[in-house]
């Protein structure tokens, strides 16, 4: 993986980073692919409209269904889904904490239940790894403890000293494969913990970026602290980060905290949001959040957001949009996931030329302005 600063604002970075699939310019949003595929799209449609250079795939879900060893066999993930740009599996860590009543970790790995079949598995530091080995996926993401928030003093300690172990288990591993000519086109991350607490975070931080890894996430956010203290975490834990490696906050978020966390040095993001709100009738616009199915757009002519150029704003109308939700038709959710995505990927782009043009306060104002009205 090549990485380069191309300039920062403050503390805002816009990147370059290329893997063997595809060249990616920072601030970038990854769009949520769970199993392969991104919600109510295929891989046409995300050339087509949306235009990723990578997206997220599920190494839990992944290994269950249709199996890693499967997806190997078709070609891992790039020629079994047809998408040929990058991929960033996830480890599972998320799911061990968002299916906690199947779960049980111990200090070798996480025991959890198939949420599909109850079947029992066993997820280690390297067993995740050969994993997404067999994904094929352009940047790993290893195994850690993620916790809910609030959380004991005692849970967050345990959760980054285990982190940190299962960081160095992993990081030895795939240097190992790597020395044996294995996964050579693969990159890996590691995922600082803490909560938020700043000592914790300084801790968690300063033990794994001074492993070998080719760049560093800021996991157990957006779990349930307010968002300021997101904030003022995120702020806080990029001081102790590289700063010639990516920079990747996990599962965050609004549009409003993309803006924030971008001002405060992240480089990556992905979220559920925009895909599964769509689905939910929620669609963003450059003036902030609509719920499509109100009885107020049934007779609207206007484009979604009239300054959107996507497909589905250049295309239809509110009323039509409406009319579909209501409907339950299913043209809806790949239109509203269209939409959705586009807006995000775009304001990604918009971050970046006014860090490139030294302007991102301004550009700043002016989209909580838009918001205003």
């Amino acid at each position: 993986m090549d990485f380069q600063i191309d300039k920062t604002d403050g503390k805002a970075r816009a990147c370059t980073l290329k893997t063997a699939h595809s060249t990616i310019q920072t601030p970038v949003f990854m769009p949520v692919g769970t199993v392969g595929a991104v919600k109510a799209l295929d891989a046409t449609d995300l050339a087509t409209f949306i235009k990723p250079q990578i997206i997220l795939g599920n190494t839990y879900h992944l290994y269950l269904r249709p199996g890693d060893n499967v997806i190997k066999k078709m070609g891992k993930l790039h020629g079994f889904t047809q998408y040929p740009k990058s991929f960033l599996t996830d480890s599972g860590g998320f799911q061990a904490f968002s299916l906690s009543d199947n779960v049980k970790i111990d200090e070798g790995g996480i025991t959890f239940r198939s949420h599909i079949d109850g079947s029992s598995h066993y997820f280690t530091p390297k067993k995740v790894i050969d994993i997404q080995n067999n994904l094929g996926s352009d940047i790993m993401m290893i195994l850690d403890d993620l916790v809910a928030l609030p959380a004991t003093q005692e849970r967050i300690k345990a959760s980054i000293e285990r982190t940190t172990r299962w960081a160095e288990e992993s990081i030895n591993y795939h240097r190992a494969n790597q020395a044996e000519g294995k996964s050579l086109d693969q990159n890996i991350f590691a995922i600082i913990q803490g909560g938020t607490d700043k000592t914790f975070r300084e801790k968690s931080a300063k033990e794994l970026c001074a492993l070998d890894y080719d760049g560093f996430a800021i996991g157990g956010l957006s779990v349930g602290e307010a968002n300021q203290d997101m904030y003022d975490t995120v702020e806080w834990t990029t001081q102790f980060m590289p700063e010639e490696k990516p920079r990747y906050l996990m599962g965050v978020g609004t549009p409003e905290d993309l803006v924030e966390n971008v001002e405060r040095g992240v480089d990556m993001f992905d979220c559920v949001m925009p895909t599964r709100n769509a689905r939910n009738g929620t669609l963003f616009t450059s003036y902030g959040k609509v719920n499509i199915k109100a009885a107020r757009f049934k007779e609207d002519n206007k484009p979604l957001d009239p300054e959107c150029q996507c497909m589905v704003c250049q295309t239809y109308s509110r009323a039509y949009l409406c009319h579909l939700y209501r409907a339950r038709e299913m043209t809806y959710f790949r239109l509203g996931t269209i939409h959705n995505l586009y807006y995000y990927l775009n304001l990604m782009t918009e971050m970046r030329e006014a860090i490139l043009e030294n302007k991102f306060q301004e550009f700043k104002k002016e989209f909580y302005k838009k918001r205003e009205k």
